[in-house]
């Protein structure tokens, strides 16, 4: 809701238009199962498509990681906003870092990628499998009463990403922020995307979708995510991908991880876009996902990655 309202502002700016927030709950908000035991890819975003195609709202706000991989047949992404910090954050007890945390530790997240990275650097620690709102979780580790659900600090850390945090202002409660070198994210992680029906609607809606929409955020979330589909892997695999655009090129670093994190494979590539049109930067970072994909592929990375399961 908080990520809604902020887009919901900038729209209405720029279609000069009264926008109606209309709240939605989804299977990810209600079900406290693990995301891979409840299908992981898609279950913050079919309830969503489904009041869309209905028309009973004109676009809805996603966090792109949380968004499947595979084309909607009757809805198209109208534009993906400017990005902010795609890194991960541990919240720790007592201001620690990962590399404090003493050995046992209790380490909260609902991720099979974070879970892997965890048992990767960590080995010691135990990962606890956490759902629920950003309150909730960090309840979970400082006891915080605002939460309502009269849970007990009973963990030493939760792992959360940054942008959440930001647009809730509460990134006071970061200890560590994670380099995406050693530590890449989910693809599309710090990206918002708004979706709406595929075929055109109001001029004034498109005209301010195309202020909006970010072209080389885009382009970088489209690499990252063109992985996940190239490994045939849901949102909730133990992927961890980082693009980004630089002296005129687009780099993609993906990562694969077994459960256990005692493997990982890596492939690093780079591609020259002709121009910084929406359409050179899209053909970029398929031809940089392409061969990204080709080498984990080859080094054996769909031994470690499950398959994906769409809604």
């Amino acid at each position: 809701m908080a990520q809604t309202k902020q887009i919901s502002e900038r729209i209405a700016k720029a279609a000069n238009a009264e926008i109606e927030l209309v709240p939605i709950t989804t299977q990810g908000d209600t079900s406290r199962a693990s995301l891979s035991s409840i299908g992981g890819t898609g279950v913050f975003a079919a309830a969503l498509r489904e009041a869309l195609l209905a028309g009973e709202c004109d676009l809805v706000v996603h966090s792109l990681k949380d968004l499947p991989t595979a084309e909607h047949p009757g809805l198209r992404l109208g534009a993906v906003p400017k990005r902010v910090d795609a890194r991960d954050v541990l919240c720790a007890r007592d201001g620690l870092t990962l590399a404090e945390l003493p050995e046992g530790a209790r380490v909260g997240t609902g991720s099979p990628r974070r879970i892997a990275q965890l048992r990767a650097a960590r080995p010691d620690i135990e990962a606890v499998d956490l759902r629920g709102n950003v309150d909730t979780r960090l309840g979970r580790v400082y006891g915080d009463p605002s939460t309502g659900s009269g849970q007990a600090a009973d963990l030493d850390a939760v792992i959360l990403a940054a942008a959440g945090l930001g647009r809730l202002g509460r990134l006071d409660a970061a200890t560590e922020h994670f380099s995406l070198g050693d530590w890449p994210t989910a693809p599309g992680q710090g990206a918002l995307a708004i979706e709406v029906r595929r075929e055109r609607g109001d001029r004034d809606l498109e005209r301010a979708l195309e202020t909006i929409d970010h072209r080389s955020s885009r382009a970088t979330a489209l690499a990252e995510r063109l992985v996940l589909a190239g490994l045939e892997a849901g949102c909730a695999a133990p992927v961890g991908a980082t693009a980004l655009v630089e002296d005129e090129l687009l780099f993609l670093t993906a990562s694969v991880y077994s459960a256990d994190g005692t493997r990982r494979l890596t492939s690093s590539h780079a591609a020259t876009p002709d121009s910084h049109s929406a359409a050179d930067l899209a053909a970029a970072a398929h031809d940089v996902a392409d061969r990204v994909v080709e080498e984990l592929l080859g080094n054996g990375a769909a031994t470690l990655v499950p398959p994906e399961e769409q809604p």
